[in-house]
């Protein structure tokens, strides 16, 4: 999920590779004669440093240093990393004034104050325990078995394009509140996913089971989008650039291996005509 957050006013380490063909974002009844998997440690870095972020955002938040009018802190034997009142954060997390200081997405200070930046560092931010837990849940469900598929270069440029692009859409429509979450890049993921399966369509053998599982997991996430501070922009902007990323990638491994077939196919009839040239001057 990424959240939209308005609570003020109350998501070289590799084996070596099997047959490409055979690499596939799903298990769900296709070939995997001879495949071989990368080593997944992008997914749980990344894991890492958004928990990070979140305890030292929860550090910065400080309750019990600052009088709420929404009544006391959450889990105050937590001391400093106490949770701000249900009342102003009902997802268990620090108020939306810290997160825009630690680099939150807001419009007005994007386009107006030229703080491109936090169209990046949104992503490593969240509003809370429960929206922290779904997007980290998420990622290591699908992020870990995609990084053993397409490797740690190809899974971290879909994760973090797409999450600026779940990010450029947002902030093109939510302009009165800001947006935290890393379901941008999550949502990336998917579109991957769904590229590969359109593109490798031909080795599945339980091709509408794959593509039901997938458009579930989909359904699912974007239903979430329906709940409060939930920003879907940020879901279906980085499902997009998702989706397309891999779609490129594909195309482009096509064309590479167009010419790759025309140059052996060149050579081949070069081959052959030395040597039926040779065999008639003998």
């Amino acid at each position: 999920m990424a959240s939209r957050v308005d609570i003020e006013e109350g998501g070289n380490g590799r084996k070596p590779r099997g047959a490409e063909a055979n690499s596939s974002a799903f298990d769900y009844g296709h070939v995997s004669v001879g495949e071989s998997e990368w080593t997944s440690w992008v997914v749980p870095m990344f894991v890492v440093a958004n928990v990070a972020m979140f305890i030292v955002a929860m550090y910065v938040n400080n309750c019990p240093a600052n009088p709420n009018p929404y009544g006391s802190c959450v889990a105050k034997f937590l001391r400093r990393l106490s949770f701000q009142p249900l009342r102003q954060n009902p997802l268990l997390g620090p108020s939306s004034s810290t997160l825009e200081k630690l680099g939150a997405l807001e419009w007005n200070r994007v386009v107006h104050e030229h703080q491109g930046w936090r169209l990046l560092t949104c992503i490593w931010l969240h509003a809370g325990v429960i929206h922290l837990l779904a997007n980290m849940l998420s990622l290591v469900f699908i992020g870990i078995r995609l990084e053993q598929q397409f490797g740690f270069v190809r899974i971290a440029a879909i994760y973090l394009i797409s999450g600026l692009g779940g990010s450029v859409l947002s902030s093109l429509f939510i302009r009165n509140s800001i947006s935290v979450g890393a379901s941008g890049a999550l949502f990336g993921l998917l579109g991957a996913m769904l590229s590969e399966l359109i593109t490798n369509w031909t080795i599945y053998t339980n091709k509408f089971a794959a593509l039901m599982t997938l458009l579930f997991i989909i359904a699912i996430n974007l239903a979430l989008g329906i709940l409060p501070h939930v920003d879907n922009f940020a879901h279906i902007g980085g499902f997009l650039t998702g989706f397309l990323l891999d779609l490129f990638y594909w195309y482009d491994h096509g064309l590479a291996g167009m010419r790759a077939a025309c140059f052996l196919m060149k050579e081949s009839q070069d081959q052959s005509t030395w040597l039926i040239s040779g065999y008639w001057r003998q």
